[in-house]
């Protein structure tokens, strides 16, 4: 009999129900900071506030482009359009080092400089919207000097396929063919060394000059009129 007290058997008896009651609310109230809780996954959908925030930037970058445009075509002498596909970001960079202070390089969609020359004596430029260009603005009067720079960089760097697609000079489209002209325009020196030859010279050679074409003509006025004024505006000083 004292053996068998030895041993003793776990208690079947079970807890009441009020006692397995508050041991269930104990261990929902206290957490156990141990075990970590899983939280439902974000949906990977993309919010609807996003591609009107996109749509809103991309327009406002549009606006910008067509206000930049139009401020290259105050004082503009001549827009020239080159074909730029395939010409990289560190070419464009040599590029602009090398062009004159008075000519400006920009790259622009077609579609954002016919908008911004909407109305205006550039419109002429349309015949070359086509394919990927890039815009010469020309501030001077001197076009030879603003074009030699790119052809220069097209020889050197074997563009071939990197033409001039068009510009428009005094409201007339020159086509690429047509670009010969441009490039031998006479410059102002020129200009004022054939007209005051003329004048000096007997009659028959102021014929010449006053039956050359009207754009030579006009630009040949223009450089010995302000010459003169130049020349008024010392004297005065003087």
């Amino acid at each position: 009999m004292e053996a068998a007290a030895l041993f003793t058997f776990p208690s079947s008896t079970t807890l009441p129900p009020s006692s397995a009651t508050a041991a269930l609310s104990l261990k929902s109230h206290f957490r156990n900071p141990f075990l970590t809780t899983q939280h439902p996954k974000f949906s990977p959908k993309t919010p609807n506030s996003i591609p009107k925030i996109r749509a809103a930037i991309s327009r406002t970058k549009k606006e910008e482009t067509v206000d930049k445009v139009k401020e290259e075509l105050a004082d503009c002498h001549l827009i020239a359009a080159i074909a730029y596909k395939g010409l990289t970001v560190q070419q464009f960079r040599e590029l602009r080092t090398q062009l004159p202070e008075t000519t400006k390089l920009l790259v622009a969609k077609n579609t954002l400089v016919l908008k911004a020359i909407e109305g205006t004596k550039w419109e002429a430029l349309k015949p070359c919207m086509k394919g990927m260009n890039a815009w010469l603005f020309v501030h001077s009067e001197e076009i030879p000097a603003a074009l030699k720079p790119y052809r220069t960089f097209q020889k050197e760097k074997k563009l071939e396929d990197n033409d001039f697609t068009g510009a428009v000079f005094e409201g007339k489209y020159y086509a690429p063919s047509d670009f010969k002209a441009l490039e031998t325009l006479p410059t102002r020196a020129e200009i004022y060394a054939t007209f005051l030859g003329s004048l000096k010279g007997p009659a028959s050679a102021v014929v010449g000059t006053i039956q050359a074409p009207a754009r030579d003509l006009i630009m040949t006025l223009k450089a010995y009129c302000k010459k003169l004024e130049e020349e008024g505006e010392g004297g005065a000083a003087q």
